[in-house]
């Protein structure tokens, strides 16, 4: 529809009715948020309103028209304006299938006029364009793990996609007149080494145990290769908190993907401020890992037209338990002697 716009000429007004999906689905980077951000940041979208549901023959849910356009007036230029008209419907006479809802023609005129005056009243709200975008930033935390060189964490080694290829190697004997299973005694090398290790200690070092494995696999003539020792240390590692962080070969921290987690940060909050107040305070060891931000838009109509209800009062509640314990008094009785 918009690639349908006149772009001159005094542009175009298009009016959508959506469901409430287009409002939010969709994270940061997704088809769905880049077509939000397109818009807005294009400044297309003048404004969205929140009708009430049950309006439809075949389905009962929420609706929102969208008003898009290549010609804001110049007062909305920059801004979006919500209107909350949920409660701007009556009831029908009688149901046709999921309608139970309809605006009278008298409503609709109270919810143009709310969108016509563009005025920050109880339903309606005004906001810039950039309120509704933000930066989605990837936190990391240190990578901790102990090592043990255990029998239980030793059965681990046997499902490593790397340690079970090593019996798929063979190496051709003297004159080639027999194979050796050069895999198979390969395997049974690094068990022997890693069974040579003090099974009780747990290694809080990843180098440190890295040296005692190196030095052990050696006695069996063995060079371990990087995907082997790869392999090796992920089966007889676990994560510890209590563990010294392991570092990388620039001697960089290196990232636990388990604790991976994302800020959505507001596109108007400075995002180091943010980290600092917000995260910092809850994972001290964490970092921002920039390099993978992305910006999302997405409208959250509910929580700008939230309303806090206080729960009623205990005491209340109470006599309405009484009241309706006195109301049934021998009802069970009668029940029981039919």
């Amino acid at each position: 529809m918009i690639s349908k716009m006149r772009p001159s000429n005094g542009g175009s007004r298009i009016g959508i009715v959506f469901n409430g999906s287009p409002l939010f689905s969709g994270g940061a980077g997704s088809g769905e948020s880049e077509i939000r951000r397109w818009i807005i940041d294009n400044d297309m979208l003048e404004a969205i309103i929140a009708l009430p549901d049950q309006l439809f023959y075949n389905t009962g849910i929420s609706t929102y028209i969208w008003i898009v356009t290549n010609r804001k007036p110049k007062e909305r230029k920059g801004k979006i304006q919500m209107v909350n008209a949920i409660d701007y419907f009556e009831k029908m006479p009688r149901s046709l299938g999921n309608k139970r809802n309809e605006i009278s023609d008298k409503q609709i005129e109270e919810i143009t006029s709310i969108y016509g005056k563009f005025k920050e009243t109880k339903n309606s709200k005004l906001f810039d364009n950039e309120y509704f975008g933000y930066t989605r930033v990837t936190v990391e935390r240190p990578l901790r793990l102990n090592f043990q060189a255990s029998k239980e964490r030793l059965e681990n080694l046997e499902e490593e996609t790397s340690f079970i290829n090593l019996a798929k190697t063979k190496k051709k004997g003297a004159k080639g007149l027999k194979e050796i299973e050069e895999g198979e005694r390969l395997q049974e090398a690094i068990r022997k080494s890693i069974l040579s290790i003090d099974s009780e200690k747990v290694y809080k070092n990843r180098e440190e145990f890295i040296e005692v494995l190196k030095k052990k696999t050696e006695k069996q003539d063995i060079k371990l290769k990087a995907p082997i020792l790869k392999a090796i240390l992920k089966a007889l590692s676990a994560q510890d908190e209590t563990a010294d962080i392991c570092l990388d070969k620039d001697g960089n921290p290196e990232p636990d993907t388990d604790l991976r987690d994302c800020e959505n940060i507001p596109l108007t909050e400075d995002i180091d401020e943010y980290f600092k107040r917000e995260v910092l305070p809850h994972v001290p060891d964490a970092w921002m890992d920039r390099s993978k931000d992305k910006v999302g838009y997405e409208i959250n109509f509910t929580k700008e037209f939230y309303e806090y209800k206080p729960l009623r009062n205990l005491e209340d509640i109470k006599k309405d338990i009484l009241k309706l314990e006195k109301e049934t008094e021998g009802i069970l009785g009668t029940i029981l002697d039919v």
